[in-house]
C-alpha cells in the first residue's frame, strides 16, 4: 500500500488538461458503449450455446462485466455533464445507462455523487466509511446499503423471471446477472476502495490516490478511473480523455 507521503508526491500535481467541448463525440462514445453492451447481451442470451468446459464463456462473462462497468461510467460522465453539451440528451443517456445497470436511478445517484465530490473523505461523503481503516467487505456492505434500493432488487427479480421464460436460464444467470454483480464489485474496488482508503496527506486536497501510469490496465480495470485523483482534480474530463492527465 502506498503511504500518505508517497501518495501526495505521486498524485498531488497531475498534468492539467484544459476543458474542451466534447461536441457530438461524447454522445457517440456513450452510444457505442450502450449498443455494444446491448448487442453482445442479445447474442449471449438468444443465440450463444456455451461450452462450460471451454474458457470462452468465462471470457465472455468478463467482457460483459467490462461493458456493464462502461454503462456505469457513462452514467457517471453524464452526472458531470460531459456526455453531451445538450443537457436533455446528456441526462437522457445518463438515465438510460444507469437504468440498464440493475435499474440504478440517475437523479438519486446524481445528488449523492456530487455530495461525494464536495465532501470527499468526510462524514458528509455518502461513499465514506467512518471505521478505523475498514476492510473491503465492511466498506462495500455499507456502500451497497447506501445505494441499493428495495425496488431495484424487486425489478431485477421480476426481470430475471421474465427473461428465463424466453432464454436459457443458465445464460440469463451467466451473462445478465453475474456480470452486473461483478461490475459492482469492480467499480467499488477501483473507484472507491483503492483511491480513498487509508490516510491521506494534509496537502492531498481530494483525499484520493491514483494508480501509476499504465493506460491499458487503467482502461481494462475501470475505464481510466484508477487515475482517481486526476478525476477529482479535473472532473470536467470524460473518461476517454482522463488518460491525458497522466
Amino acid at each position: 500500500m502506498l503511504t500518505a507521503t508517497k501518495s501526495a508526491v505521486a498524485f498531488a500535481a497531475p498534468r492539467r488538461v484544459p476543458p474542451t467541448p466534447v461536441g457530438g463525440k461524447g454522445a457517440a462514445v456513450a452510444l457505442l458503449v450502450l449498443l455494444t453492451w446491448a448487442s453482445l447481451l442479445t447474442f449471449l442470451l438468444s443465440s450463444y450455446q456455451p461450452n462450460w468446459y471451454s474458457p470462452v464463456p468465462y471470457l465472455l462473462v468478463l467482457l460483459q462485466t467490462h461493458l456493464y462497468t462502461g454503462l456505469f461510467i457513462t452514467a457517471h460522465d453524464a452526472m458531470h455533464g460531459v456526455v453531451s453539451p445538450n443537457k436533455q440528451l446528456n441526462n437522457a443517456l445518463g438515465i438510460l445507462a444507469a437504468g440498464l445497470f440493475a435499474y440504478n436511478w440517475f437523479p438519486g445517484m446524481l445528488a449523492k455523487h456530487h455530495a461525494h465530490h464536495r465532501h470527499v473523505g468526510t462524514q458528509d461523503d455518502p461513499d465514506y466509511h467512518d471505521g478505523n481503516h475498514p476492510g473491503f467487505l465492511p466498506w462495500f456492505l455499507r456502500f451497497a446499503w447506501n445505494y441499493v434500493t428495495w425496488w431495484q432488487v424487486l425489478l431485477m427479480a421480476v426481470t430475471y423471471n421474465v427473461l428465463k421464460l424466453f432464454f436459457p436460464q443458465a445464460n440469463v444467470i451467466a451473462f445478465w446477472m453475474v456480470p452486473a454483480v461483478l461490475a459492482t464489485f469492480q467499480l467499488f474496488f477501483f473507484g472507491t476502495y483503492l483511491p480513498h482508503r487509508g490516510e491521506h496527506a494534509a496537502d492531498n486536497l481530494h483525499r484520493a490516490r491514483s494508480q501509476f501510469r499504465h493506460h491499458l490496465w487503467a482502461f481494462v480495470s475501470c475505464y481510466f478511473f484508477g487515475y482517481h485523483y486526476e478525476h477529482h482534480d479535473q472532473p470536467y474530463l470524460p473518461w476517454w480523455r482522463l488518460w491525458k492527465t497522466k
